[in-house]
C-alpha cells in the first residue's frame, strides 16, 4: 500500500503536451515553414487518395456478387482499415507541426489511437487472411466454407482489439507517472509501451512470413503430381494467382511498416541515444503510402476486379452527366464480357 501510494503521488497529471516535448527535447515549431506547409499538403492529398481508393475497392467487393466469400469479405476489412488510416493521417496532418501546441492530451491521445487502430486492424487482418488461405489451401480449395456470420464475428473481433490497443497507451499504459519512461517519438507513450507494441507487430509479421511460405512450398510440391490433370492445374493456377496477389498485399505492408515499427522500437529500447526523431516523419511517410499499394495491386493482379473498378467509374461518369435515365445495376452473377460492363438503362416494361 506504502509502494502503490508512493507512485500515484509521482503521478502529475497537470502537465499539458508541450510539457513533455521539452522534456524529452522534441522540438515544436512556432511558426509555418514552406516545407511544412508543401508537406501538409502533398499528404492531404495522399490522404484524400487513400480514402477514394479503398471506398472504391470495398464498394467493388460489395456490389460483385462473385467477391461475396470469406477471402474478399477479409480483402474489404482490409481495405477499410486503409481508409480508416488515411482518415487517421488526414487528422495527424490537420494537428500537426505548431498547432501541436494547441492540443490537450486529451486530443493528442486521440491522434495517436487513431493511428494505431488502423495498424492493429490492418496486421490483424493479414493474420486472419493468413490463417484462412492455410485452412483452404491445404485442402486446395478457392474459398473457405466459413459462414457469413463467422465472417461477420471475425471482422467484429478484429476492430474490438484494435480499439483495445489503441486506447491502451491513454488509459493506462503511458509516461505521466514516470517521467523517466516518456518516448521521444511519442513524448506521453511509455517506452515500455513502445518496446511491448513493436514486437508483438513484427513477431506477426514473422509468423505470417511464415505462414505463408509454407503454403507456396505445399502448393509447388502438389501441382507437381497433377500436371496430367488439365482441369485441376486450371484450379490450382486460380489458387497460386490468388495467392500471389495476397501476398503482394502482405509484402507491401511489411516492406511499409517494418522501418517504422523498428524505429519505434530502437526509441523504446534505446530512448534519445537512438535519435528515432531524425527519421521519424520519413518512417510515417513510407507507411501513409501502404495504405495506397492495396487497391495498386488488386487493379494490377485481379481482372475482375479490374473490371468492376471500370463498371463503378462508368457509372459514376454516366450518373455525373447531363443524363436523367434512371440506372440499373448490372447483374455479375456470371461472367460477362469486359465490353458489357457498364450501367444498363432500365427497360420500358
Amino acid at each position: 500500500m506504502a509502494m502503490e501510494s508512493s507512485v500515484l503521488s509521482n503521478c502529475d497529471y497537470s502537465h499539458n503536451v508541450t510539457f513533455f516535448y521539452n522534456l524529452v527535447g522534441k522540438k515544436i515549431n512556432l511558426m509555418w515553414t514552406t516545407r511544412d506547409s508543401v508537406v501538409i499538403g502533398l499528404g492531404l492529398t495522399v490522404c484524400l487518395i487513400v480514402v477514394l481508393a479503398n471506398l472504391m475497392v470495398m464498394v467493388a467487393i460489395f456490389m460483385n456478387h462473385r467477391f461475396h466469400f470469406p477471402i474478399y469479405y477479409l480483402l474489404g476489412n482490409m481495405a477499410a482499415a486503409d481508409l480508416f488510416a488515411g482518415m487517421a493521417y488526414a487528422n495527424l496532418m490537420l494537428n500537426t507541426g505548431p498547432w501541436t501546441r494547441m492540443l490537450t492530451k486529451e486530443q493528442w491521445y486521440i491522434r495517436g489511437a487513431l493511428i494505431d487502430i488502423s495498424l492493429t486492424a490492418s496486421v490483424a487482418n493479414l493474420l486472419a487472411v493468413a490463417v484462412e488461405r492455410h485452412q483452404t489451401i491445404i485442402t486446395m480449395q478457392l474459398h473457405s466454407k466459413m459462414s457469413k456470420r463467422r465472417v461477420v464475428l471475425l471482422i467484429v473481433g478484429i476492430w474490438a482489439v484494435s480499439i483495445v490497443m489503441g486506447l491502451v497507451p491513454s488509459t493506462f499504459w503511458n509516461c505521466e507517472c514516470d517521467l523517466e519512461d516518456c518516448s521521444t517519438v511519442a513524448p506521453l507513450y511509455s517506452r515500455h509501451f513502445l518496446i511491448f507494441w513493436a514486437s508483438l507487430n513484427l513477431l506477426t509479421f514473422f509468423i505470417m512470413v511464415a505462414v505463408y511460405t509454407r503454403i507456396f512450398i505445399y502448393v509447388r510440391y502438389q501441382t507437381r503430381y497433377v500436371s496430367q490433370h488439365t482441369l485441376e492445374m486450371r484450379h490450382r493456377q486460380t489458387v497460386v494467382n490468388l495467392m500471389k496477389t495476397i501476398s503482394m498485399v502482405l509484402g507491401a505492408f511489411v516492406i511499409c511498416w517494418m522501418p517504422g515499427l523498428v524505429t519505434l522500437l530502437l526509441d523504446g529500447l534505446l530512448g534519445e541515444a537512438s535519435h528515432a526523431n531524425t527519421y521519424e516523419k520519413f518512417c510515417l511517410a513510407i507507411a501513409e503510402c501502404n495504405s495506397m499499394v492495396n487497391p495498386i495491386i488488386y487493379t494490377l493482379r485481379d481482372d475482375e476486379m479490374r473490371r468492376t473498378f471500370k463498371w463503378i467509374l462508368c457509372c459514376l461518369c454516366r450518373r455525373g452527366g447531363d443524363q436523367q435515365k434512371e440506372l440499373s445495376l448490372v447483374e455479375m452473377d456470371s461472367p460477362l464480357p469486359e465490353e458489357t460492363l457498364g450501367c444498363v438503362p432500365k427497360s420500358e416494361d
